[in-house]
């Protein structure tokens, strides 16, 4: 049995992942701005749930928290930083309060609960770190660059981290979803104040998604679980099958570009 504690746990990926990790006996220890979300879900996990309020961009409230999720059911095994949400807005639309909040959220939070975990992961000589990052942590995105910068930051904090733990038995693995059918293009969705001279590019980016996102959420719950039951986790998981082409296409492509100007990048020693 495994202790979770996972943050932004009131909705989409952050609940089904809880669903799933009942539902595979283990206990929970869930976060939510509003754990009043989470009232269904406690009532029929037989003790095995304890949801806590918890604000990602409090550092204070962070540590705390985690202090207190430690004490519940005496360890955590599986950290899942899954509070976060979406910005649309052209860089040049996206106003300064909405870039800060959108990196104290998905960045900084993320760093404060990495933070308040890893004393008690490295006094246990074990524990995993799921970091929510995003394709977008991969690609940039017309439309949705202050969101990417956010899970770029994610993907670079990450990858250091994980060669800083793993000396203790501390796994961090980085899972990179496309967009699935929750509601990230809802209620999980900022939108800055358009400039019109943009609509052409936020129309082709929506178009995409004219019939709807594809895709089912409850498989990345399933593959998380999966995850965290390996022996060998990856450093990155990279989840959805369309994407998945589209992520190793690219990197192809920067490969190549970086092949083409081997000569000036050697000149400059």
């Amino acid at each position: 049995m495994r202790t979770w504690f996972i943050t932004g746990a009131g909705r989409g990926l952050g609940r089904l992942v809880a669903e799933h990790a009942l539902k595979a006996g283990d206990n929970i220890v869930a976060t939510a701005r509003r754990p009043e979300v989470l009232d269904d879900l406690g009532e029929a996990s037989d003790g095995r749930l304890v949801v806590l309020p918890l604000d990602v961009t409090d550092r204070a409230a962070v540590f705390t928290t985690v202090e207190k999720a430690a004490e519940v059911f005496g360890r955590l095994d599986v950290v899942v930083n899954n509070a976060g949400y979406g910005l649309m807005g052209a860089v040049e639309e996206v106003g300064e309060d909405d870039a800060r909040a959108i990196m104290e959220t998905n960045f900084f939070g993320a760093l404060w609960v990495s933070q308040a975990v890893l004393p008690v992961l490295r006094k246990q000589g074990a524990g995993r770190i799921v970091q929510m990052s995003s394709v977008s942590g991969l690609m940039g995105v017309p439309t949705m660059g202050l969101y990417n910068a956010s899970k770029f930051a994610l993907e670079g904090l990450s990858d250091a981290l994980a060669q800083e733990a793993e000396g203790f038995g501390v796994h961090v693995t980085l899972v990179e979803p496309r967009i699935y059918a929750t509601d990230f293009l809802g209620a999980s969705l900022k939108m800055s104040p358009m400039n019109p001279a943009y609509d052409p590019v936020r129309a082709a980016l929506m178009a995409k998604y004219a019939d709807g996102v594809p895709g089912d959420p409850v498989k990345v719950a399933e593959a998380v679980l999966e995850l965290v039951a390996s022996d060998a986790p990856p450093r990155r998981l990279l989840l959805g099958d369309g994407d998945f082409d589209v992520i190793v296409d690219l990197h192809q492509d920067r490969v190549a570009e970086w092949r083409s100007w081997e000569s000036v990048s050697r000149a400059a020693g």
